[in-house]
């Protein structure tokens, strides 16, 4: 955490700022005023500069969109490709055997796992247990460090072995795959894959054991949901409050809203107000459809649904570690590999959208395309620009009980609430759109 700096107040009047948020991916900023102990003004600063994917994207052929919308993050590239993938397939009418849907689902298990291990332990856990940083966290709890860097190899591993490499992987692509592995590859993941079973096993506990604020939230949870499965990369868009819809529906629901304090668009239910997703979401919504195993690391650590209060989801993230881990097992073992790889691609001029479910929450995207397979339109929505303003909305309820403490314990914790959701803004800051006149 960078100290809040304190400004000398006239008529009562107090700043709060975080210049620089700490353990987050990407810039932003907290400031936040207040007068006679209440809040007048209060502000998530996003300054990074947009990345203009969508501008990237048009006029390139839609088989190259997947690996253009995985550069978007380097944390969870798979999250991008996949969005791309299903969209352009739907819009095309293309089906892919239950192997390859088999292997893309055991690729997704593979960014969880390394995604979530790395937010618990290095981004968010520090907070929780009075420490700057990791490396502080190192000198206090070696073994819970040990333990995420090793998590976070073998998430790495399972990307590799089937995307062709950790980050940016090449492999998935619009029809399938450009190589699928042998069953003996994805074999010797076996042993470390069991081992990190039982170490997210012990990171619920870890996760359970933190201390947590008391601040409960009345949230709207939006996350796919798949009767047969916890959803990550299929489903129908549902809500707590009534949503149920497909994916092509989005925009007709979901609106976003420029703020002039934030490079990143604000998203809201339309004609309702600010919604939470992400792995909170993804619980609450989907628990019937967890394994047993994650369903009784949960109950065992005293987190089961509703669940309401956002700090605690750190032990959300832990149980879909679990759930990540034991999946991806589940998978291999099933394994099969495809006689083909893919799928020939019929063109045809289309609206293609899809959402999946990124670490950080829904991740939807929409092409139009031509009837060579020309893209003519995209638009991304990421998690982290749909939970920004739900972001903010938390700082307004959870700020007032902290005024009483000195402002940078103020900052500390604002912070801290900040990574509850562990956001991407890099992800977030990448649409504008520019009118001329």
């Amino acid at each position: 955490m960078i100290p809040a700096t304190e400004a000398a107040s006239k008529q009562g009047v107090n700043k709060i700022e975080v210049p620089v948020l700490a353990r987050v991916e990407g810039e932003g900023s907290l400031f936040v005023k207040t007068k006679g102990g209440r809040i007048i003004d209060l502000k998530l600063k996003i300054p990074e500069p947009p990345r203009l994917f969508e501008g990237f994207l048009t006029g390139r052929h839609c088989t190259e969109a997947p690996d253009i919308t995985s550069r978007v993050c380097g944390i969870c590239p798979i999250a991008y490709q996949m969005s791309s993938i299903h969209a352009l397939e739907r819009g095309l009418g293309v089906e892919v055997s239950p192997q390859i849907r088999a292997l893309r689902r055991l690729l997704y298990c593979g960014e969880w796992i390394e995604s979530h291990a790395l937010h618990i332990y290095m981004l968010h856990a520090p907070d929780f247990l009075g420490c700057q940083d990791v490396l502080e966290l190192a000198a206090l709890n070696r073994d819970a460090v040990l333990r995420a860097l090793r998590l976070k190899k073998i998430g790495n591993q399972l990307v590799s072995i089937l995307g062709g490499r950790e980050i940016h992987p090449v492999s998935a692509c619009v029809g399938g795959f450009h190589q699928t592995p042998r069953p003996r590859d994805l074999a010797v993941l076996v042993p470390d894959l069991e081992w990190a079973l039982e170490a997210s096993l012990e990171t619920v506990k870890f996760a359970a054991s933190l201390p947590f604020p008391e601040f409960e939230v009345d949230y709207e949870f939006v996350a796919l949901h798949h009767p047969r499965e916890y959803a990550m990369n299929e489903g129908r868009i549902v809500s707590n409050e009534g949503l149920d819809i497909g994916a092509d529906e989005f925009e007709d629901h979901f609106q976003e809203q420029h703020q002039r304090h934030s490079n990143a668009l604000h998203s809201v239910v339309k004609a309702r107000r600010s919604y939470l997703c992400g792995p909170l979401a993804r619980f609450n919504l989907n628990f019937d459809t967890l394994p047993e195993i994650a369903v009784q690391a949960a109950t065992q650590a005293d987190c089961l649904p509703p669940l309401n209060n956002p700090f605690r989801g750190i032990i959300v993230r832990a149980v879909e570690l679990v759930f990540a881990c034991h999946e991806a097992l589940r998978l291999i073992a099933q394994y099969e590999q495809p006689v083909q790889p893919k799928v020939p691609l019929p063109m045809r001029a289309a609206r293609c959208s899809a959402a999946t479910e990124a670490p950080r929450g829904l991740l939807y995207h929409r092409y139009d395309i031509d009837p060579g397979g020309l893209i003519q339109s995209a638009r991304i929505v990421p998690p982290t620009a749909q939970n920004l303003k739900r972001i903010e909305d938390d700082l307004w309820s959870y700020v007032p009980s902290l005024l009483g403490l000195p402002n940078d314990e103020i900052a500390w914790r604002a912070e801290q609430a900040i990574r509850n959701y562990d956001p991407c803004i890099s992800c977030a800051t990448h649409f504008l759109r520019l009118d001329l006149n």
